[in-house]
């Protein structure tokens, strides 16, 4: 019996070391240095827990509606099984934090976690990539599930010979259909037809590259996809880095049924860039952007896409006739006015896009915003208390309609991170939070950018190997 009291005595007095108590407080009208900045945020039922730190602390004491949580050092990790019944039984949750910094204790101004039934999808995919210009290689691509910690690979470099792999992008947040693509010698479309992997040829003779940027239909029949020769450039300006531009791309739509590219002479204009091209929910249209091709690079800062679409009919495969300029030109006033990735909301009601001062290529832009088109009443919303001083962009709709995930510089300028932002039943924007890690300090010391991120309704049905094995494969060519 004393064999077991002294050991349990012992534990108890470690516990007791470990869980330091705050005296003397001190208070502040400020709230707590914490990272990521997790205060007075709306948040899912069925999120991770949002584990953080607070900078510069030596211990830290945190009451979050009922749960406590103390820790020697500036990390805060919350229970996993105690974080799901604290959101299940709440709908606001006040947090307080208590934290010794300097040898004093000091309690600072509490905030809020509001907590809505709405849920994101739970699984997330990314792209895994060195922020530079460098290096375009070591890539993977990842799926992360929400509700916790869960990561698996989808792709990774140390099977592809190092090459380069684009963005992964499911039809309507589907997991049983998808498609990436891995680019190089022997590359191609990776298409997902329920864990089944065809390898494709989405490219014909007459046209300037391979697919790029490409988005399904919504029965999943057709994709749209736009064709570019993608230019990198130096600047001359310090406060500049490097610009990304297209010296000539056109749009397509591709049946995924009979292997046979859509052609019309309206997204094929030799004066005219057209890149971006999505689906309306209902599939009636083609919605992209465009630009006149201005004599490149002199006159870069002349390039300006404008928002546009053109009918489509699913039942015939048939491209319409005339186009609509829906955002862009005389329409945006002034400031910024070329227009990229337009991603519409499931229900219809809401088109989300990127605007940046000129230009194809957002995520070198600091200046690069998001904005929001209610499609009913053509407003728009600048989306202030979503957007950063930073570059905003890569965007894409929960199933739901109601949360919207997009990749952020707004840390540092340089490593893009996802962010999630609400969108209640009144079409408002809420303040968006940062996916939340296991460990606090992990976007501290992961040299890695998220790009392209997207929600999926359910873990996808494959992985890096069976992509491997698909790679093998002779691609199915089109016509």
């Amino acid at each position: 019996m004393k064999r077991l009291i002294m050991p349990l005595l012992a534990a108890l007095l470690i516990m007791a070391a470990c869980s330091p108590t705050p005296e003397n407080v001190q208070t502040a009208d400020a709230l707590p240095p914490i990272y990521p900045d997790y205060a007075d945020v709306t948040i899912p039922v069925n999120i991770a827990p949002l584990n953080f730190l607070v900078r510069g602390a030596e211990a830290v004491c945190v009451e979050a509606g009922g749960l406590t949580v103390s820790s020697r050092g500036e990390e805060v990790v919350f229970d996993e099984g105690a974080w799901r019944q604290l959101l299940e039984q709440n709908d606001s949750i006040t947090v307080s934090v208590t934290a010794l910094t300097g040898g004093r204790w000091t309690e600072y101004k509490s905030f809020s976690w509001h907590v809505v039934q709405d849920k994101l999808d739970p699984w997330l995919t990314y792209r895994l990539i060195e922020p530079d210009y460098e290096i375009w290689n070591n890539i993977q691509l990842k799926q992360r599930c929400i509700e916790n910690f869960d990561e698996a690979v989808l792709t990774d470099y140390r099977l592809q010979e190092n090459r380069c792999m684009n963005c992964h992008t499911p039809a309507s947040q589907r997991a049983d259909l998808s498609m990436l693509y891995v680019r190089g010698q022997g590359g191609g479309a990776i298409l997902n037809e329920n864990g089944q992997l065809r390898k494709l040829n989405i490219k014909t003779d007459d046209m300037a590259s391979g697919s790029v940027y490409f988005a399904f239909s919504p029965s999943g029949r057709y994709i749209t996809f736009s064709t570019n020769v993608i230019i990198p450039a130096f600047h001359s300006k310090k406060e500049k880095r490097l610009e990304v531009f297209d010296s000539e791309s056109d749009v397509y739509v591709a049946d995924l049924k009979e292997n046979r590219i859509i052609r019309s002479p309206l997204l094929c204009d030799t004066t005219v860039l057209e890149t971006f091209p999505t689906f309306s929910p209902d599939g009636r249209y083609i919605y992209y952007c465009a630009s006149p091709l201005p004599r490149l690079p002199q006159e870069l800062d002349k390039l300006q896409y404008t928002l546009v679409r053109v009918p489509f009919d699913e039942q015939t495969g048939r491209i319409g006739e005339t186009t609509d300029t829906i955002y862009g030109g005389k329409t945006t006033g002034k400031g910024k006015h070329s227009v990229c990735h337009p991603r519409i909301s499931p229900d219809g009601r809401r088109l989300l896009f990127t605007v940046q001062d000129y230009g194809t290529f957002p995520i070198w832009h600091r200046e690069a915003d998001l904005r929001m088109l209610d499609m009913n009443t053509g407003a728009i919303d600048t989306l202030r208390i979503v957007n950063s001083p930073m570059s905003d962009t890569y965007h894409s709709w929960s199933s739901n309609s109601r949360w919207f995930v997009f990749a952020s510089k707004r840390d540092d300028g340089l490593y893009g991170k996802p962010y999630f932002c609400y969108i209640d039943r009144e079409g408002r924007a809420h303040k968006p939070f940062c996916l939340p890690q296991q460990s606090p300090t992990f976007y501290d010391t992961f040299l890695k950018s998220f790009n392209a991120p997207e929600l999926v309704r359910q873990r996808l049905p494959f992985d890096a190997h069976d992509v491997e094995k698909a790679m093998l494969k002779e691609a199915e060519p089109f016509k």
